[in-house]
């Protein structure tokens, strides 16, 4: 799949920021179909970041999210200032 099917949008919520500035995490909204080795790879080839863990959750409107970890040397607030979140 293409990295711009997998990753639809980021999530700009108050948890979503918290979860930025203190956890180094982003969430995306994302394919249903997308594995979590494809989101990550997507992650890694779209922003240049490398990518802890990924764990995925679909919302009860059916909506599904990653919560995306970056590595201590890619922090979150960089990419989230370059997608306009921050």
């Amino acid at each position: 799949m293409n990295p711009h099917d997998i990753l639809k949008y980021p999530v700009a919520t108050e948890k979503a920021i918290r979860m930025l500035e203190a956890e180094n995490k982003l969430i995306f909204v994302v394919s249903k179909k997308a594995t979590k080795d494809e989101i990550k790879q997507s992650v890694q080839q779209l922003f240049k970041a490398t990518v802890m863990t990924v764990n995925t959750t679909i919302t009860p409107q059916g909506i599904k999210q990653a919560y995306i970890k970056l590595s201590a040397n890619s922090p979150a607030i960089d990419i989230a200032t370059n997608l306009g979140i921050m």
